[in-house]
């Protein structure tokens, strides 16, 4: 079922932004007089076609749902007649042709800019971006955070949720910025702004980073009472209900839930003698964890929840909206602040500076996709657009084949004042060609080894 629905989300995702890519070249050219023969949404078999007319284009679905492309009149893909030759795209001026390649890429990022409009209007919710213990030794002790601080804003860009907040961190590192200025409000609420200073040649692999970093969200302590217990788990079985009160394990006070987390965790598959609690009467109890395999390894699990008090997920959770005018500002800096991170990001990888595991391909988006979609709305939205954005960016980047190369031809053939010999572009073509090939296998490589791992 996971499966299926990744599989669902990422094809509805591809759909979308090939659909919306296509259409700015489709748009662009029927606007500058071009005559376009077939809108295809995928490749391959064509599995439902429509056209008005002989002479109208042709709108298809094809059965390889992973790309897509507009096909227009042009004297070097087939015979056109005399009547016709206007309206071919080789026949048209510079300044047309250039605008026609160009729409794909816009699109895309203009698409983005809607989505965060979308979001921004609609009202994402989030984690209050309240700091948790802070690690001797790491960035964020050095800064001088402490438990409690919330974070008010990153280089005076407002991070009103703990997402914001890291992704506002993680990319003045990329960026290459030596000092972060983090505004924060303390537990006593006292306003102060704290640097965060990043050696020269810091790690930019998200993990290691991470934990460079020092920053963690802020978990209150709980107390150990159970909240719904699963029936078919080992708390069931040893007895426990609804609003029994852990009081030791083991002879090892328990005083706060995540205390009680890691030591299931740690005891799989082995008898734990407990003390509860239950309508103010203490008694002991026998459980013996589930024995479940996590990425660390296998890990106990009783199958029951924490009985969350009343008004605290309120608490930690904060609702950011804007009114539609200062969102399509926001949304426009989001989209400009996303495009170039990924074109930074990409150039990290190409010297070294950043490793090669910051790549994703296809099933690390489906999971991705799939993930986003769970969560809801909002959070679904926003993936697209940054999906969007990666794939307008990737697009306009100067290598044959994709846009970026054909744009790149047309400023040669605007300097040197005719185009580039066919032989020349079909050369570089295979070149480009090559490298996509190399790029798609090194990431499908790199999805496979996080599959397995």
């Amino acid at each position: 079922m996971d499966f299926i629905h990744s599989a669902f989300y990422f094809i509805l995702v591809i759909g979308i932004l090939v659909t919306f890519h296509e259409f700015g070249h489709f748009w662009i050219a029927r606007r500058s007089g071009v005559k376009v023969l077939r809108f295809s949404v995928g490749f391959g078999r064509v599995v439902w076609s429509f056209q008005k007319s002989p002479e109208d284009t042709e709108y298809v679905l094809s059965a390889i749902p992973l790309g897509g492309y507009v096909k227009m009149l042009d004297e070097r893909e087939g015979p056109v007649s005399k009547e016709d030759l206007p309206y071919a795209f080789n026949r048209q001026p510079l300044y047309k042709r250039t605008a026609i390649v160009a729409a794909g890429p816009i699109f895309n990022l203009l698409l983005a800019i809607v989505l965060f409009w979308l979001v921004l209007v609609i009202g994402e919710t989030g984690m209050r971006p309240i700091v948790g213990p802070v690690p001797d030794g790491s960035l964020a002790a050095q800064a001088g955070f402490i438990e409690g601080d919330e974070i008010q804003s990153v280089n005076e860009r407002f991070t009103p949720t703990w997402m914001e907040a890291m992704s506002a961190i993680f990319t003045a590192a990329m960026e290459g910025r030596r000092r972060v200025e983090v505004a924060v409000t303390s537990a006593d609420d006292i306003s102060t702004v704290k640097t965060l200073v990043f050696p020269e040649a810091v790690n930019l692999e998200p993990d290691r980073l991470y934990e460079r970093i020092g920053l963690v969200p802020w978990m209150p302590k709980i107390r150990p009472i159970l909240g719904k217990v699963l029936p078919d788990g080992a708390a069931a079985a040893a007895g426990l209900i609804s609003g029994d009160v852990i009081i030791s394990a083991d002879n090892v006070e328990i005083s706060d839930w995540m205390q009680w987390v890691e030591y299931v965790r740690s005891h799989a598959g082995v008898a734990i003698d407990l003390i509860i609690e239950r309508d103010g009467v203490r008694m002991p109890l026998v459980i013996t964890p589930a024995t479940v395999q996590s990425e660390q390894g296998p890990v106990g699990k009783i199958g029951a929840m924490v009985q969350v008090p009343e008004g605290l997920q309120e608490y930690l959770r904060v609702t950011y909206t804007l009114p539609p005018g200062a969102a399509l500002l926001v949304a426009c800096e989001k989209t400009y602040f996303f495009s170039v991170t990924t074109l930074k990001l990409m150039g990290y990888m190409l010297i070294g500076r950043a490793p090669i595991e910051n790549l994703s391909g296809p099933i690390s988006i489906a999971q991705y996709a799939g993930q986003s979609a769970s969560i809801g709305l909002t959070q679904f939205l926003k993936f697209l657009a940054v999906v969007s954005i990666s794939l307008g960016v990737l697009n306009l980047l100067p290598i044959p084949v994709l846009d970026g190369g054909h744009l790149l031809f047309y400023a040669i053939e605007a300097i040197k004042g005719s185009p580039v010999s066919e032989r020349t572009q079909l050369f570089f073509q295979n070149i480009g060609v090559a490298l996509l090939i190399t790029l798609m296998v090194v990431a499908t490589f790199l999805d496979f080894e996080r599959l397995f791992q």
